[in-house]
């Protein structure tokens, strides 16, 4: 072939026809190559997080309402007056509790109650408490009294009591004896406490007709009643009790006497132990 046509070289595809680059098309290709986080750890979270405010609620609404039923199994249980003032607390978280059909432990209190022939406040502990009906695993309480029932539950004694005034921790009773004819007025310190069921006093020290006397002259002066004025009075009250009551100890606080009470768990189903107990 001759120079005068010469061959003309293909055009460069690189420059004459560039590639065209379609825009966002390599930032996409980069985002669908990045991995995704997975939603469900947020999913799980606020789920999670609805629960706990539904068992919060949920647990508070119990505590809310338990009071009133507990109020009513014990005021029905007991036979107590309808408008008996208790109140109720729970231990512990209450709903698995409630699911189990018992509390494990629930604290009663009343500023006012009256138990047999004694009335005062009380606050009374009770362990393996079925909501469903049945017996307590075991109870134990406090009874607050003031000095009138204290004095009354000392009239079944064969002491000469007339009067009776608390000096933490003792307790001061009054009276009279008779004695050639002649009315002599007598005091008696003793410490109050509880052995056996039974109220005990033991004395600490006897005035007679203001004289402070020894235990043997108190025996040689009033023969077997001094001997049982200087000897620890044992008191039975369990006629003053419902038999499933029993008093452990008592002591004086202030201007109250403080009886420690234990309590059978039957108390709540078997009506014999709701009622007063005997003196042999």
């Amino acid at each position: 072939m001759s120079d005068d046509n010469p061959t003309l070289p293909y055009p460069d595809a690189s420059t004459e026809h560039p590639t065209l680059v379609i825009p966002g098309q390599k930032d996409d290709e980069a985002a669908d190559a990045r991995p995704r986080r997975p939603r469900w750890p947020w999913v799980v979270g606020i789920v999670v997080v609805v629960l706990v405010v539904l068992v919060v609620a949920a647990e508070l609404i119990a505590r809310a309402v338990l009071p009133g039923i507990v109020r009513g199994i014990v005021v029905e249980q007991l036979d107590l007056p309808a408008d008996q003032q208790l109140d109720a607390h729970a231990e512990g978280l209450l709903l698995p509790q409630l699911i189990s059909g018992r509390l494990d432990e629930l604290t009663l209190s009343t500023d006012s109650i009256t138990l047999g022939g004694i009335t005062g406040s009380a606050d009374v502990t009770a362990l393996g408490v079925p909501l469903g009906g049945g017996d307590l695993e075991a109870a134990s309480g406090t009874v607050r009294i003031d000095q009138e029932q204290l004095q009354n539950l000392l009239a079944q004694s064969d002491l000469p009591i007339e009067e009776i005034a608390f000096e933490e921790p003792d307790v001061v009773a009054s009276g009279s004896v008779d004695v050639l004819g002649f009315s002599l007025p007598i005091s008696l310190t003793a410490t109050p406490g509880a052995e056996d069921g039974e109220l005990t006093l033991t004395p600490i020290a006897l005035l007679i007709g203001g004289v402070e006397l020894s235990a043997d002259q108190v025996s040689a002066r009033l023969g077997d009643l001094g001997a049982r004025l200087t000897e620890t009075q044992r008191i039975c009250i369990a006629d003053q009790l419902p038999a499933g009551i029993t008093l452990t100890g008592l002591t004086i606080d202030g201007t109250e006497a403080v009886a420690d009470l234990s309590v059978d768990g039957g108390i709540v189903t078997d009506a014999a132990l709701q009622q007063n107990g005997t003196c042999g």
